[in-house]
């Protein structure tokens, strides 16, 4: 598993990204072969442009408010929700406020 992080260690999870002015900024928390968590914090408007992923994702807003929308709906998703999705769904991110998101990934 590849971290920065020590096991034990007490890490206050949504302060460890910090918003970027020209691009969505991600921050691996952990990375292993079958998966990870990571952190994105979207700067009001950014956006991640429509894409897929070979993982099965669990996306939680920790703060703010995203529209993510997959397989052609959008749902409005605001700090403390959290949704599935399947390995290779085609999905698109836009944030509607500053906003800080974990994404955990899971290869089957």
């Amino acid at each position: 598993m590849k971290t920065n992080y020590r096991y034990g260690e007490i890490i206050s999870l949504c302060n460890q990204v910090d918003y970027a002015s020209d691009q969505v900024e991600f921050r691996q928390v952990f990375e292993t072969s079958n998966g990870g968590v990571a952190l994105l914090a979207f700067k009001e408007g950014q956006k991640l442009e429509t894409h897929t992923s070979p993982f099965q994702v669990m996306v939680t807003v920790c703060e703010g408010e995203i529209d993510f929308t997959m397989l052609d709906e959008t749902h409005l998703m605001k700090a403390g929700d959290a949704l599935l999705m399947g390995a290779n769904v085609a999905h698109s991110v836009k944030a509607r406020a500053n906003s800080k998101v974990l994404l955990v990934k899971i290869k089957d």
